[in-house]
């Protein structure tokens, strides 16, 4: 979701990104490409790093056509010729999963993530029916969104979600703490929630470069939403925490390579913007209820001001309710039960 603090004091290396199906150097033995996503957000970023007899790929892209004819022209350009040694997902989401079991039925490769990015993701792909089941539906309906609504949001806003080619059957678990020899690099293994409950971030001290998955973006704040499975979550809090966690272990020089948009430099600007952003959120919401009682989907035009469809509404209702959330459980708003069975609150 777009915020107040673009680009604040941040430096671009790289001004254009790779044309789909190319890939540029962005940092010694790293090359930078881009896989379509058919979204508002129109791209993500994958990574290949060369790797003792080959290249280690992080992140696979969703599985459309697009993402998969444009692997191909990976495939038979820069990367052709070139073994591929490892499949490393940084968060769960399909625009990085989707083609994870693709890329390693063609490859022989070992998935490598988090073991809640896995499970999360495993969950998804195998029981998708119950995304329209009727409790999403009654997730939605109690904090105020309208029948048409919820419809809507619960199949055309859900189908992302099925973009997946599928889990492999085992998977290596990658734990906060450890470290990967990729090439000749050391990369600390760190990890953040709230958008995504155990991401994996890299960190090569040694050179100063930071593979920042959805984590931390240069250019927009990455979707901190509470879903169906966790109605009284606090997502954001959960992110805030580690946000702060990442500016106090990673040195605010290095090179970060995110998950979307441009590598920059000014890592800790960016995270200060971003923690300012989430508090005007808060904020602006304090104020709307002020006196007056508010549902999470009264809230969301309140908050998001553009027409939105329905993969967009679902993401902003969940991201309004991480922030509604977050403020009940400091005693920012308090719970307003109405006699129409909807849930509100107040300042």
């Amino acid at each position: 979701m777009a915020d107040p603090y673009p680009d604040l004091a941040l430096v671009h290396p790289v001004q254009q990104p790779p044309a789909y199906g190319q890939a540029v150097e962005i940092a010694p033995g790293i090359r930078w490409a881009r896989l379509p996503l058919p979204f508002r957000l129109d791209h993500v970023n994958i990574y290949l790093i060369e790797d003792e007899g080959g290249v280690a790929v992080i992140d696979t892209g969703l599985d459309s056509r697009a993402c998969r004819d444009t692997w191909h022209r990976l495939l038979a350009g820069p990367l052709a010729g070139q073994r591929l040694t490892r499949l490393l997902v940084t968060p769960c989401p399909p625009d990085h999963v989707g083609l994870a079991k693709w890329l390693a039925d063609r490859t022989g490769l070992t998935l490598e993530t988090s073991e809640t990015e896995y499970l999360i993701a495993l969950v998804i792909h195998l029981d998708p029916d119950a995304l329209e089941s009727e409790t999403y539906r009654a997730f939605y309906e109690d904090r105020g969104l309208d029948d048409e609504t919820t419809g809507a949001v619960m199949s055309r806003g859900h189908d992302y979600l099925r973009m997946v080619s599928g889990l492999p059957s085992t998977f290596r678990r990658i734990i906060a703490g450890e470290r990967l020899r990729i090439g000749g690099r050391d990369f600390a293994v760190l990890t953040g929630g709230g958008h995504s409950p155990e991401q994996i971030m890299l960190l090569c001290e040694k050179d100063g470069i930071f593979l920042s998955a959805d984590q931390v973006l240069p250019r927009i704040s990455p979707n901190v939403g509470v879903f169906a499975r966790d109605p009284e979550g606090d997502p954001l809090g959960i992110f805030l925490r580690s946000l702060r966690t990442v500016k106090r272990r990673v040195d605010r020089d290095v090179l970060v390579l995110p998950g979307h948009d441009l590598p920059f430099r000014g890592l800790h600007e960016r995270i200060d913007g971003m923690l300012r952003h989430h508090e005007e959120r808060c904020l602006a919401i304090e104020e709307a209820c002020r006196g007056e009682p508010r549902s999470a989907a009264e809230l969301v035009p309140m908050i998001f001001r553009r027409p939105l469809d329905p993969h967009q509404t679902g993401f902003a209702f969940g991201e309004t309710l991480a922030h509604v959330n977050y403020l009940l459980r400091r005693g920012r708003l308090r719970p307003d039960e109405g006699r129409d069975g909807v849930q509100r609150v107040v300042t």
